[in-house]
């Protein structure tokens, strides 16, 4: 038996619309990263696009620059990795189960 090909296309479309809706709820969801308990705070998209870092006056000792560098990248790395898990979230919901071929699984 053959699949049916106008089912397949119709399947096609509505993947593309929901990875297209996905993709712009990634773009718009803001995911926040800290490190120092809250000192350093970063701020991105789910597209992991950055948009603010924060800083409390106690994390920025000017003796002391190396430890606000570690803190700004602990934070970056933490928001990146959320932003990750929340892509991960956002397109199992979207594919809903399909299996994907080795290699093409986000």
């Amino acid at each position: 038996m053959q699949p049916d090909l106008n089912q397949m296309m119709r399947q096609a479309a509505k993947m593309q619309k929901e990875m297209e809706k996905m993709q712009e709820e990634l773009n718009t969801t803001p995911v926040e990263g800290s490190a120092g308990g809250g000192a350093v705070k970063v701020t991105c998209t789910g597209a992991m696009d950055f948009t603010a870092i924060k800083l409390s006056p106690e994390a920025v000792d000017p003796a002391d620059i190396e430890t606000l560098e570690d803190l700004i990248l602990t934070a970056i790395k933490d928001a990146s990795n959320k932003a990750k898990e929340l892509a991960q979230i956002k397109m199992g919901k979207s594919l809903g189960g399909l299996k994907l071929p080795p290699g093409l699984g986000f």
